[in-house]
């Protein structure tokens, strides 16, 4: 699938990987025949139909989603992202993988892609259309959108990050809590849940330490940046 070249570039044989999608100025150089083609997620076209809220989450959604592009046929591509750090994810049967759109590079084409609220990936906020758009305000106060993409099924995915990679396995009865905005992704059976972690009275008076973290319980692992930097 991927191979590693160096701590920032991966090379993946196209025909091997049966496609790739790669986001938009991913690709580096290749050899080969490759042909390149516009790609999108399903979900992230921002094309919902109805009133002014769907409307409002489809254009949330299509702003949050990185453009991407889809190569296939015989030969090598060589992909990286302005100087960051990658890492490869091989996925297994029944994991899912959830990962900041800003900090995907690239994916084998016949994984199962969709593009999914991060209400839908835990509590805080409810589910449905109204609890996507009650933690746009979390997402936007905490660096984490309010969109997310959702891979599953065989294959592999590159994730990019400012500083290299922390790798955080999750279990047991406490969850692993995070700063949002180093959070990369969540692989396995991980469930997210942003929670506030001091009053308003302490964010805008002297209060220390982080307005906003993400509990992560369930079985797996999560992936952190090491900076808070937004790629």
């Amino acid at each position: 699938m991927f191979e590693k070249v160096n701590s920032k570039v991966v090379k993946a044989d196209i025909a091997q990987a049966g496609g790739v999608v790669g986001r938009t100025g991913a690709m580096l150089f290749y050899t080969g025949q490759v042909q390149f083609s516009p790609h999108q997620i399903p979900g992230a076209g921002g094309g919902m139909g109805g009133g002014g809220l769907m409307r409002m989450a489809g254009a949330m959604m299509a702003g949050e989603h990185e453009r991407t592009m889809l190569a296939r046929g015989n030969g090598v591509v060589h992909y990286g992202f302005a100087g960051l750090e990658v890492h490869v994810v091989q996925m297994q049967p029944g994991a899912v993988l959830r990962v900041e759109a800003s900090r995907l590079l690239a994916n084998t084409a016949g994984l199962q892609a969709s593009v999914v609220s991060v209400a839908s990936s835990g509590g805080g906020g409810g589910g449905g259309l109204m609890g996507a758009l009650r933690g746009a305000a979390a997402g936007v106060a905490t660096g984490q959108g309010m969109f997310t993409t959702q891979l599953s099924g065989q294959g592999s995915a590159v994730l990019l990050a400012h500083g290299g990679f922390l790798e955080l396995q999750v279990g047991g009865p406490n969850p692993v809590v995070v700063d949002p905005q180093a959070f990369v992704a969540a692989y396995g059976n991980v469930q997210t849940e942003l929670k506030a972690a001091m009053s308003w009275r302490d964010a805008v008076g002297r209060g220390s330490g982080e307005a906003m973290q993400l509990h992560c319980h369930g079985q797996g692992v999560v992936y952190v940046q090491a900076s808070e930097e937004k790629l």
